[in-house]
């Protein structure tokens, strides 16, 4: 069992990133006193005078850029790739069925479906459908986004639903028996609220959703988690644990692999700083002695720690970013005895790793380019270690375990900026593995050249990105430049197949880029670090190192250049935006953060503040208003026009940010347009057709201004 905070937000699917050379404005910009806020009353989320405006500001929006013939044309092309019945069905293992969660122009809400692996080898597999999403959601009344599942092991027989009202993080959670294919009557169900539930027995589960008063953290999440038995009412559930209304979130959850069973609680304080206890029979807890900001995995036997920075134990010093084993039985008692499975260098990085039932795989990136390589566990000394063949160059291959309880098997996928997924299965020890699956080409990759390139930061660091652009192009600064970006939490963007990016940018003529900037995870964890808190411009000056590179290899310049990140991304948009105005012609910032003296008290934000500080510390506001893009703002500053959008049911970072940035700007004269998405969560789209009118939007608002 992997124990791992997964960071904020993913950037939106579609889009592209790039850095540059030159310096912040001239002047430095005088941050308007937090407390003078004229837009505060578009904190008001569901009030009818903020959704009067959105609803105004959105109408204006469309009628600018979403009426054309362009625009619905490439809005139905986006559309057709995410409806397309060719792409790969991915799966994951329940029992003895493979299970996908599928969208279609038929199923816009989405089916759960299962098969057999036999079936699942054919071109077109005989589907069974376990739960109509539409169906349930019109027969309910309700506006159901599928969140996951999760079933009890063995027999995988019983599982807990988990439904979104319009794509919110908060959901509600009901109990499903997978052999009668229907809810399970009177069964486990918990309300709507950020919930987090695991599996104990068939009668029992781990429970850390919203008790009531004070049961939530500052962050919005669970700060209690207790044990329910079926059959009696949530108020009789008894407390397993109580964190701290400071803390992130608390939750717990059972092991259930046969001969190792083992109960877990765990405690996030922050980001990449959490602890894990072991809970006896007799309901003690004990801390795996482990570094808060260490990573930790039990499985079977074995221990594995991920050190974020340098640990010394055992009278060994074991490096930020390594990959360290011993026996967990061991361990809790007193010995300090690891094997080492993964050293980085200032190449290399472990992106993830994952369990078959006798084999560990290691995803690895080599200058953000993937490696994958199998350790086989010995009782003592080093592990036996191979690699899973090459990826073709400048492209991501990921492997990943089936069922680490049962088999060796693995799914592989391979994948590039020009090169459709293909999707392999294995069974690791057993002959050469097999492609399953291929994605089609959506567009004509033979046009187009990926290279890697590599920019000089301002403090001398080098910073690498992906071009993709056609083969003709000309090195004489004309060619429109889409620069994509994210730079937070330790989350790597690596080559990736888009049709969306193909389509919508490509085939136009436009060149696209994704920058490696710091604070990402592309080098581990001190390429994160080396931009947290007073460190976070390091991310905007790498940003405008790769932008200024191409402007130097004459590959665009600022009029043609433009830049779109989401969430995170989307703080890097406004920064890019307020710090380096005169390097682009065109921003797009997504579902963002831009208000980083309120952050904390919007949405989910004080989960975040291990990331940027906390603003409300004065010494810590001094340096997060450097990088607060609405406090930044200057009327005497040139803008380029910049699009906001969000979705009124983000309940993560929240369309407050948006609102009020595009608010500001409007009534200093600037040229910034807004649009919300009533329904769609942090992902800012609660099904395939509003996720291509929001892609179609973003790349047709950046082509308007950069051609």
């Amino acid at each position: 069992m992997h124990h791992r905070f997964i960071a904020l937000a993913i950037a939106l699917t579609f889009c592209g990133m790039t850095q540059a050379h030159d310096t912040p404005h001239s002047s430095a910009p005088a941050p308007q006193a937090a407390g003078d806020d004229e837009n505060l009353w578009l904190d008001d989320i569901d009030g009818a005078k903020p959704l009067a405006w959105v609803k105004a500001e959105n109408a204006k929006t469309v009628a600018a850029y979403a009426e054309g013939q362009d625009f619905k044309a490439l809005d139905a092309r986006i559309l057709e790739v995410l409806d397309s019945d060719a792409k790969i069905p991915m799966v994951s293992k329940i029992g003895g069925h493979f299970y996908n969660f599928w969208r279609d122009k038929q199923h816009p809400k989405g089916l759960w479906r299962r098969t057999t692996l036999a079936e699942y080898r054919k071109d077109k597999p005989a589907w069974e459908t376990v739960i109509d999403l539409d169906a349930l959601a019109a027969s309910e009344k309700e506006n159901w986004v599928w969140h996951g599942v999760q079933c009890l092991k063995p027999d995988d027989r019983l599982c807990l639903v988990s439904l979104s009202r319009g794509g919110a993080d908060a959901d509600v959670v009901r109990e499903f028996d997978l052999s009668a294919k229907a809810f399970v009557k009177d069964g486990f169900a918990l309300p709507e609220a950020k919930s987090q539930v695991a599996w104990i027995d068939q009668d029992h589960l781990y429970v850390a959703t919203d008790f009531g008063p004070g049961s939530m953290t500052d962050s919005s999440y669970p700060r209690i988690v207790k044990e329910w038995k079926r059959g009696t009412p949530l108020s009789s559930a008894t407390t397993v644990y109580e964190g701290k209304s400071s803390d992130m979130s608390i939750s717990a959850f059972r092991d259930r692999t046969p001969g190792f069973e083992r109960d877990f609680v765990l405690r996030a304080l922050e980001f990449y700083n959490s602890e894990t206890f072991v809970r006896g029979k007799d309901g003690k807890l004990t801390k795996i002695d482990v570094p808060n900001d260490a990573e930790t995995d039990v499985e079977r036997e074995w221990l594995l720690v991920e050190p974020r920075t340098a640990w010394t134990v055992g009278g060994k010093t074991y490096p930020s970013g390594s990959l360290i084993a011993t026996k967990f039985d061991d361990f809790m008692a007193g010995k300090r005895e690891f094997t080492v499975l993964f050293t980085p260098d200032e190449h290399t990085s472990l992106s993830s790793h994952s369990w078959t039932r006798h084999h560990l795989i290691l995803n690895v990136m080599r200058d953000v380019v993937s490696e994958v390589r199998i350790l086989t566990p010995a009782t003592t000394g080093d592990w036996k270690s191979e690699a899973l063949g090459g990826a073709p160059a400048l492209s991501t291959m990921q492997a990943g375990g089936v069922d680490a309880d049962d088999s060796d098997e693995y799914f592989l996928t391979v994948s590039g900026f020009l090169q459709p997924t293909t999707l392999y299965y294995g069974v690791l020890g057993k002959g050469d593995r097999e492609a399953l699956k291929h994605s089609p080409a959506f567009f004509d990759a033979s046009k187009y050249t990926v290279s890697q390139h590599f920019a000089t930061s301002k403090d001398g660091t080098k910073v690498p990105y992906f071009e993709v652009a056609p083969k003709a192009m000309k090195a004489d600064g004309s060619n429109p430049t889409l620069v994509y970006g994210y730079g937070g939490f330790e989350i790597s963007l690596q080559p990736a197949y888009s049709a969306g990016v193909g389509r919508a940018w490509l085939e136009k003529g436009g060149v696209y880029v994704v920058a490696n900037i710091r604070g990402g995870g592309e080098y581990g964890p001190r390429w994160h670090q080396a931009a947290l808190k007073a460190e976070r411009p390091r991310a905007y000056e790498d940003f405008a190192a790769v932008s200024q590179d191409l402007i130097d290899r004459k590959v665009t310049s600022p009029k043609h250049m433009g830049m779109m990140g989401g969430s995170n991304g989307g703080l890097l948009a406004g920064n890019m935006l307020t710090k380096y105005p005169q390097l682009y012609g065109a921003i797009v910032s997504q579902v963002a953060l831009l208000d980083m003296k309120r952050y904390p008290h919007m949405s989910a934000g004080a989960s975040w503040m291990a990331e940027y500080g906390n603003p409300d510390v004065p010494a810590e506001w001094k340096y997060i208003q450097t990088f607060s893009p609405y406090h930044n703002l200057r009327k005497d500053t040139h803008y380029p026009p910049v699009l906001f959008t969000t979705s009124t049911r983000d309940d993560r970072v929240g369309p407050v940010h948006a609102r009020k940035m595009a608010a500001r700007m409007q009534a200093m004269g600037f040229d910034a347009s807004f649009y919300e998405n009533i329904e769609g969560g942090h992902g800012a789209a609660a099904d395939n057709k509003q996720s291509a009118f929001m892609n179609a939007l973003a790349y047709t608002y950046l082509w308007e201004h950069l051609k």
